[in-house]
């Protein structure tokens, strides 16, 4: 395995990106997938499913490749994610797609999920417990489990945003979560240490707040900033990438990836990554942290 990414290659699929009105004007996020290839396009591409990791990019989230749920009306997903014994067993990650007036008021079947979600583009109200919040790109909001809570899309616009469910863990002696709404622009990236300021990550909770057992960060590295080791650790990782472009070591392979591209580890893959691009690169980030390690047969 070398932790040197390639030099050169080929440019990853085409960048569709939408530039949020409530970020900085630095933050830009994908535009909404789907379509379907010409007749005359070649079935080889760069999606990759291996026993450690998955590689799903933006040219095959298409209109064929949806799914849609009861209680939803004029949405659909793609599902990213989703809890498989032996793979990555923690996480659901949808990539949705509301138009104008829809949404649901029983958006969730599990009492004991809770959730993140996080706005690409469009507008959309959330309720939480009765508490109203109108959000736009580089919104996010934390909804706990057992929350009432509903979603709609206001614009004339499709709303396109990120819904990262996660089955709740209760600790003894530790109080759960309380339900918060921020957003991207809102949040101050903290560098991490000894990189010059190349590498940050955007923390919406405190690490050490006991009450979360799931974060779902923001990580931003500067043209040139890099990973300079092969990470390699318990929690299982979904990685959305917002923006920018990169050469990501997964196990033993490099890959690169680019705005709309979705990356799935299991745990203990091998990882590290080097921005490539003129461009900040950017990635919205899920972990499982601050639990025992279940000792049950499928680790749930």
């Amino acid at each position: 395995m070398s932790l040197t990414p390639p030099s050169s290659r080929a440019p990853a699929a085409d960048q569709a990106t939408t530039a949020s009105s409530s970020a900085s004007a630095a933050f830009t996020y994908p535009d909404c997938p789907g379509g379907l290839p010409p007749q005359s396009a070649s079935a080889e591409g760069r999606a990759i499913f291996t026993d450690a990791y998955a590689v799903i990019p933006r040219d095959v989230q298409r209109d064929i490749t949806t799914s849609f749920l009861p209680g939803w009306q004029a949405t659909r997903m793609w599902v990213l994610a989703r809890p498989m014994t032996g793979f990555s067993e923690t996480f659901s990650h949808y990539l949705v797609e509301t138009t104008a007036g829809g949404g649901s008021d029983t958006p969730e079947n599990d009492a004991s999920a809770e959730a993140v979600i996080f706005v690409t583009g469009g507008t959309l109200r959330l309720l939480i417990d009765g508490t109203a919040h109108d959000m736009a790109a580089g919104g996010y909001a934390f909804v706990p489990a057992g929350a009432a809570w509903s979603l709609h899309a206001t614009g004339s616009t499709p709303a396109v945003w990120h819904w990262i469910r996660k089955r709740y863990v209760p600790a003894e002696g530790v109080s759960a979560p309380d339900a918060f709404v921020t957003s991207d622009a809102d949040a101050s990236p903290i560098p991490m240490p000894d990189c010059d300021g190349l590498w940050a990550t955007t923390r919406f909770v405190d690490p050490a707040d006991m009450r979360h057992d799931m974060h779902v960060n923001i990580v931003t590295f500067q043209p040139g900033g890099c990973i300079p080791f092969a990470e390699t650790h318990v929690m299982e990782h979904g990685l959305f990438i917002l923006q920018g472009t990169g050469d990501y070591l997964l196990n033993t392979s490099w890959v690169e990836v680019a705005a709309g591209d979705f990356l799935w580890l299991r745990a203990f893959c091998p990882q590290a990554c080097t921005a490539n691009g003129s461009e900040p690169f950017r990635y919205l980030l899920y972990k499982d942290v601050n639990r025992h390690m279940p000792l049950s047969p499928g680790g749930l």
